[in-house]
């Protein structure tokens, strides 16, 4: 399950190559599909938009990744008043690094030795890609979206945590105007280690908590 391709999630099976087997692309264009390219296409039209703009905007979205949240948890950990910013107002001490996250409400929610934090979108597939880039295909199943409400602690356990029951497993929702942010618990033996070499350590799942940090 850490993986994009974990089959409790996915059900097409696997290739003879042991790749998940993926339908082909070629059906016909949903209705949103179709409504996009529409409006697209009027956009560029009417002169509110170029090509090249509407390109580079779909670069810009492809260069985010979990990296630049990776960053901002290796400073948390690093700085503890910046960590204590970032626990105010995530959207503030992301834009303190200089990462463009536009108008999203980002909500930062602190794991410690009881707690864990563990998000989800129920209804479709919220997720703080300003920051992290695009979430991985399991976060946006119909599966992961309802077990991990339901049944929080099981997934967890699919993914390789199998938790204290005196932890408390507290599961946030997103939506379309707020999103969230964990901030993992620092690795033990970190101490003296530079930003940068912190920030190796986050992992994309520990900041949606279905992982943890790599070890030093």
């Amino acid at each position: 399950m850490p993986h994009d391709h974990h089959d409790h999630f996915h059900h097409e099976g696997m290739s003879p190559s042991g790749h998940p087997y993926r339908a082909d692309n070629d059906a016909p264009l949903s209705y949103w599909q179709r409504m996009e390219i529409a409006v697209r296409e009027l956009l560029v039209e009417n002169g509110h938009l170029t090509p090249a703009e509407i390109a580079a905007q779909i670069e810009a979205m492809d260069d985010r990744s979990p990296a630049n949240g990776a960053a901002v948890v290796a400073r948390a950990w690093s700085d503890p008043t910046f960590k204590a910013r970032l626990l105010e107002d995530a959207s503030a001490a992301s834009r303190e690094m200089g990462f463009d996250i536009g108008p999203l409400h980002l909500i930062a929610v602190e794991n410690t030795q009881d707690t864990h934090n563990l998000i989800v979108c129920t209804l479709c597939s919220c997720y703080p890609r300003n920051l992290l880039g695009l979430p991985p295909d399991w976060y946006k199943t119909r599966a992961y979206r309802s077990r991990a409400v339901r049944e929080p602690r099981a997934v967890l356990r699919e993914f390789g945590l199998d938790l204290p029951d005196h932890v408390t497993v507290r599961v946030h929702d997103s939506t379309a105007d707020m999103r969230y942010i964990v901030l993992p618990a620092r690795p033990h033996g970190t101490d003296g280690m530079s930003e940068a070499d912190l920030a190796a350590l986050v992992t994309r799942d520990s900041m949606i908590d279905t992982g943890l940090p790599r070890q030093p």
